[in-house]
């Protein structure tokens, strides 16, 4: 709603890997909520700051989170300082796991956060992060996310041996992830991407996900990597 048009170096900026897939998450986000209206927003797990971006240049107040102080990274100043966002921004430690803030967001942001908690019993740690993620949104705030799945034999397989962190991680299955989230709100998602998970470089990614995109209504849903949603807060 009232969407910048983007073009695909904002995009790379705000995304910063496997672009043509994972940027649908910003037209299906848009589409859900109004970002251009004034919220307080928390992306967890920044890394790059690339989702704090994406709610600041609509002209929200952002705090840009890591484990780490991510202002202490260059790359994310240079980036938030590039599209002259900083003023909407500030910056944070923040452990997803215990959000120092309660009743306080409207949005809350995660992008690739919940495989990166690891393997735990019965996906004990996830619930504890999505617990704390709930505790700091407002009722009716919205948690904006996607989150690498499973999905097949073959994306574990190319992980495992591609991807330095494929044994780290605890990717979920796409029943496993909807039926946590639902223990937590109103869950609406959809599911992408199968081919472009295989590219080793963002050239073949970007080719790959085009294909990805015409073979989208062919594609079950259990086979695809990537789950992009809203979770609204009960």
């Amino acid at each position: 709603m009232n969407l910048i048009q983007m073009n695909y170096n904002l995009k790379k900026d705000i995304i910063q890997w496997d672009i043509e897939i994972w940027s649908k998450s910003l037209d299906f986000w848009g589409d859900e909520i109004n970002i251009s209206t004034p919220l307080k927003c928390l992306e967890i797990g920044s890394r790059q700051g690339g989702l704090s971006l994406w709610a600041a240049i609509y002209g929200n107040s952002v705090i840009c989170s890591d484990l780490f102080l991510p202002s202490d990274s260059e790359s994310v100043r240079n980036l938030h300082t590039k599209y002259d966002v900083t003023k909407n921004i500030s910056y944070e430690a923040i452990d997803v796991l215990d959000i120092p803030y309660d009743n306080y967001f409207d949005i809350v942001l995660m992008k690739s956060v919940l495989p990166s908690l690891g393997d735990s019993k019965d996906m004990e740690i996830q619930r504890i992060a999505l617990k704390s993620i709930f505790k700091s949104l407002k009722p009716g705030g919205k948690l904006l996310f996607a989150e690498n799945l499973e999905a097949t034999f073959l994306h574990r397989i190319s992980r495992k041996w591609f991807v330095k962190w494929g044994k780290k991680v605890k990717y979920l299955k796409t029943n496993e992830v909807i039926t946590l989230l639902n223990e937590f709100g109103e869950l609406k998602f959809i599911t992408k991407g199968f081919f472009s998970s295989f590219g080793r470089n963002e050239t073949q990614r970007k080719f790959l996900g085009k294909i990805d995109t015409l073979l989208d209504k062919a594609t079950p849903s259990q086979w695809k990597y990537l789950m992009i949603g809203i979770l609204k807060k009960k």
